[in-house]
């Protein structure tokens, strides 16, 4: 759950080991889902040493059932638009909500798979199964308007890169730092949600690894005030003369409501982010930089959502 977490916090536990996951947001960080399917796979293997089974699709309904198509080691994508034809030729058991008797039920109308099923008339589905059968139909067709529901609100934000060299210059660090809160507050605006406090990771050669944090004015979902305070902890934190492997940035102490100050412009600010975060999203994320990251090279290893373990729901 904690790599799960990693890539989004929106992670909804169905049992110990397996979960939901909403990347939509994450897209520009990690990639598309099958790209970050295939990262979550390599993490859990080198971290937890074991194989797990991803399905991709746009709905939870063809996620969960192409996740069990191959286990225990598989990765099934279902493209969008694809759903029905990617169910139509599995056995009507595979579905949510046919059980034994349900089975048998369809049965006694030559439905086996789940295509013969979406042939049926909803109004016969109706009359045999009632409100269920209309949920059934649904189904059927690659239909399942259910979000991803985390049981608990994300507890933190981050991003963190690690240099293909150890740096030790400040300027250079700190310019890493402005395009990690940049990536930062992208995604706490994404998930509307906003950060009262800034967490620091630094990794020195050696693999020491040292976290600070400190807390910014208020509640925020902007870069600049991240950007500060991840400064302030850099200089304090930083040991003279030792290079950094990796450096992070986490935004903690979450919020979904954005605290402003009586000399803040709420609705310009908002415009002129979200205009960012828009054009961002349709040409990539360095379509709009600021003037100091123009020529900044170091690319971004790792971004992560950190969220409380929560206990296993009922699938």
């Amino acid at each position: 759950m904690r790599i799960f977490a990693s890539f989004t916090p929106l992670v909804e536990p169905i049992s110990l080991d397996e979960a939901f996951l909403d990347v939509t947001a994450s897209r520009e960080a990690f990639g598309d889902g099958e790209t970050i399917a295939r990262r979550i796979k390599e993490r859990v293997l080198t971290e937890a040493g074991l194989v797990v089974s991803v399905g991709v699709a746009t709905n939870k309904l063809c996620a969960k059932v192409a996740s069990d198509l191959r286990k225990p080691d598989a990765l099934v994508v279902v493209p969008p638009g694809e759903e029905a034809a990617f169910l139509a030729p599995l056995p009507v058991s595979r579905l949510w909500g046919v059980g034994p008797q349900s089975r048998q039920a369809l049965a006694d109308y030559g439905v086996t798979t789940i295509g013969q099923l979406a042939a049926l008339p909803e109004g016969t589905l109706r009359r045999r199964f009632g409100s269920h059968g209309a949920e059934l139909a649904l189904r059927a067709r690659g239909v399942d308007p259910g979000f991803v529901t985390p049981s608990q609100a994300p507890k933190s934000i981050g991003h963190e890169l690690t240099f293909d060299r150890d740096v030790d210059d400040l300027a250079r660090l700190e310019a890493t730092l402005l395009d990690l809160a940049e990536s930062v507050a992208s995604r706490l605006r994404n998930h509307d949600m906003a950060a009262g406090a800034v967490q620091l990771k630094l990794r020195y050669e050696g693999f020491e690894t040292l976290t600070r944090q400190m807390p910014v004015p208020r509640q925020t979902r902007e870069s600049e005030p991240l950007y500060a305070a991840g400064v302030a902890l850099l200089r304090k934190t930083l040991v003279r003369d030792r290079a950094v492997r990796l450096i992070g940035l986490t935004a903690i102490n979450l919020t979904d409501v954005q605290q402003l100050t009586l000399f803040d412009a709420p609705d310009r600010t908002e415009r002129i982010t979200r205009s960012i975060d828009a054009v961002r999203e349709r040409f990539g994320e360095k379509a709009i930089t600021r003037a100091r990251l123009v020529g900044h090279t170091d690319r971004r290893r790792f971004d992560f959502g950190e969220r409380p373990q929560a206990p296993p729901d009922e699938d």
